[in-house]
C-alpha cells in the first residue's frame, strides 16, 4: 500500500524536525489570527472617513472571510504543499482548531454570546479535516488517482462557488470564481490533468446537484 501511495506522490524526508515544528506553528498561528481577524470584520462597523478602514471595505474582506470557498482553498493550499501527508493532516487540522477556537472565544468574550450550535458543525468538519488532508496532498501527484482527487476537490470547488443548474451556470461573485481558479493553480502539475480535472469536477458537480 505505501509502496503504492510512494507512485502516486513522494512525501518529502529531507527536512530538520526544527524546521517542521517551526512551520507548524506558523501554521496554527495563521488559523488562530484569521479566526480573530474574521470575527473582528464581523462585527466592526466600516468608517468610510477613516483611510484605512475604508480601504478595508474597498477589499470587501468582510464577505471573503464569509465565503466557504476560502476555507477549502487554504485547507487545500496548506494541504499540497505539506511535505508529507502526515504532515499535511497535522497542518489542515491545527489550522482549524486555531481558527475555530479563537473565532468562537472571540465572540463569546467580545461579543456577549455563545454561537455553540454554530460552532458545533465547524467543530464536526475541523475532525474530519486531517483524513480529508491527507488525501488531498495527493491531489499534487501523478496518475489517475491523482486526476480524480483533483476532480474531487473542484467539484466541491464549482459546488460553493457557483450556481449550477441542468441548462445554467451561475458566476456568483468575482471573488468566488478567482477561488475557482486559484484552487486550479494550487493543483496544477500539468495542462493536459488539469483540463481532463476540470472537465470531469463539472461533470460531478452537475451530477451531485441532479442527486442532491
Amino acid at each position: 500500500m505505501e509502496n503504492r501511495l510512494k507512485q502516486i506522490r513522494e512525501p518529502k524526508k529531507n527536512s530538520k524536525m526544527a524546521k517542521k515544528i517551526i512551520n507548524t506553528t506558523l501554521i496554527l498561528m495563521l488559523g488562530i489570527t484569521l479566526g480573530i481577524f474574521s470575527k473582528w470584520l464581523d462585527t466592526m462597523s466600516i468608517n468610510d472617513t477613516i483611510w484605512w478602514q475604508y480601504l478595508l471595505g474597498i477589499m470587501d474582506l468582510r464577505n471573503v472571510f464569509s465565503l466557504f470557498g476560502i476555507w477549502i482553498w487554504i485547507a487545500v493550499t496548506i494541504s499540497v504543499f505539506s511535505e508529507t501527508p502526515l504532515r499535511a493532516s497535522l497542518n489542515v487540522f491545527l489550522f482549524f482548531i486555531g481558527m475555530n477556537t479563537s473565532y468562537h472565544l472571540y465572540t463569546v468574550l467580545f461579543s456577549g454570546f455563545n454561537p455553540a450550535s454554530y460552532m458545533m458543525v465547524w467543530y464536526i468538519i475541523t475532525l474530519i479535516t486531517p483524513i480529508l488532508a491527507f488525501f488531498c496532498w495527493y491531489a499534487r501527484g501523478k496518475g489517475k488517482i491523482s486526476c480524480l482527487l483533483n476532480i474531487g476537490i473542484l467539484a466541491v470547488m464549482i459546488l460553493s462557488s457557483f450556481g449550477i443548474g441542468m441548462w445554467y451556470l451561475d458566476f456568483r461573485s468575482i471573488l468566488d470564481t478567482l477561488l475557482f481558479f486559484a484552487t486550479i493553480g494550487i493543483l496544477y502539475t500539468n495542462p493536459k490533468k488539469s483540463i481532463y480535472s476540470v472537465i470531469g469536477a463539472f461533470l460531478l458537480a452537475y451530477l451531485l446537484k441532479i442527486l442532491i
